[in-house]
């Protein structure tokens, strides 16, 4: 299967369960339902769990026992299935029924090894990001432009969709907070040393540093795939990827070993190209319609954010770089949630003060929610 482009995006072939798995989560199911799937083989959904009771917040005590209930049962399946596939003993029809589901999609007795321990759930985000699309029309032409003027493509501007669903009072573990998910001290750098709570949360302003940020990655690291992955996971933590595997991308998401590249950098990608394709024809994700709020007339920001991006601006660069020989992979047991947010390339580093605290105003945020399971939902506007 010849490797697909979506604009200056590509769209790799083995990244497609991956990124079909996203539209399910922001199109197709909703609050009200988890799925519990492999978090390496995204193609891979045992079971779609529809929760009882009212499903607007997080997860009551008695749908989080419904759904351990569920994440015990079907580990239970699972080491029964490898225990049986590894002594060669034969299978009953409900060990065939799952040994089926999985063939579908890959080699059951290379992914039976250790799918119990792979298993993990993810609750909808068909209401969030429906929601996310009708604050969007406030905000993204501006976006847009920005993008375009710092010569950067204007599909970047769906990028809010995977980072706070254009809620502009989000904030995350990692002391990120606004649409566009700015910590201080990424804000310092990309935002003229705005690095305030008031300039954060400002979504021109921080659209502005956002391009900034991005224009550097792309001229440190060479293509989108690892700039836009980068946002997650820090120029520094890309790089690392880059030098062991070059631009071959669907390698780094398969094969990275190193411990801060969990679940949510693996997948920042994949998110990123199904949003921009649920954002790009909503009619076909959401057929009863979006009621996007109407535009701003003009977004003046009263932040100074004026100014060139730090490289040159944005050109098509050659992917045939040279690959480095693979180095011996380690195996680690460690499990992460969502990595710290890492938009300076610096190392995460944990704080027991919120960045709110210390500022002169007072906020009221919502916690982002994305990938993790263990990230509350946001309420909805």
């Amino acid at each position: 299967m010849p490797l697909r482009l979506g604009g200056v995006f590509p769209r790799y072939p083995a990244l497609e369960p991956q990124v079909a798995f996203w539209r399910r989560v922001y199109a197709e199911w909703s609050r009200s339902q988890v799925a519990l799937h492999d978090d390496r083989h995204m193609g891979v959904v045992y079971e779609v769990v529809d929760l009882p009771g009212d499903a607007r917040g997080g997860l009551t005590p008695s749908q989080k026992a419904l759904v351990q209930e569920r994440l015990d049962y079907w580990k239970y399946r699972l080491r029964r299935l490898e225990d049986k596939l590894a002594s060669r003993a034969p299978l009953d029809a409900a060990d065939l029924q799952l040994a089926r589901r999985i063939g579908e999609h890959v080699d059951v007795r290379t992914a039976i090894q250790g799918a119990a321990e792979r298993l993990r759930y993810q609750r909808g985000l068909r209401e969030r990001f429906k929601r996310g699309l009708e604050i969007s029309g406030r905000y993204h032409e501006h976006f847009r432009r920005i993008f375009r003027d710092a010569g950067l493509p204007e599909e970047l501007a769906f990028l809010p969709h995977v980072e706070s669903s254009f809620q502009a009072n989000a904030r995350s573990s990692a002391g990120a907070i606004g649409i566009w998910q700015f910590t201080a001290g990424a804000a310092k750098t990309f935002m003229n040393g705005q690095d305030s709570v008031s300039a954060r949360l400002d979504p021109i302003a921080s659209a502005h540093g956002a391009a900034r940020y991005l224009s550097h990655a792309y001229g440190k690291l060479g293509s989108w795939p690892l700039a836009v992955t980068s946002y997650n996971h820090g120029i520094g933590g890309m790089q690392k990827a880059k030098n062991r595997y070059g631009h071959d991308f669907e390698r780094i998401v398969q094969d990275y070993d190193h411990p801060l590249f969990g679940f949510a950098s693996r997948n920042y990608y994949a998110e990123f190209l199904a949003a921009s394709e649920i954002a790009s024809d909503p009619e076909r994700f959401f057929p009863e319609g979006v009621a996007y709020e109407n535009p701003l007339d003009h977004a003046p920001s009263p932040f100074v954010v004026a100014g060139d991006p730090p490289v040159q601006r944005f050109r098509p660069v050659s992917h045939e770089a040279q690959v480095e020989s693979p180095k011996p992979s380690h195996s680690h047991d460690a499990k992460f949630s969502k990595p710290l947010h890492g938009k300076a390339g610096q190392r995460p580093v944990a704080s027991n003060s919120h960045p709110a605290a210390q500022a002169k105003i007072k906020i009221k945020t919502v916690p982002v929610s994305r990938s993790g399971e263990k990230l509350r939902i946001a309420r909805l506007r």
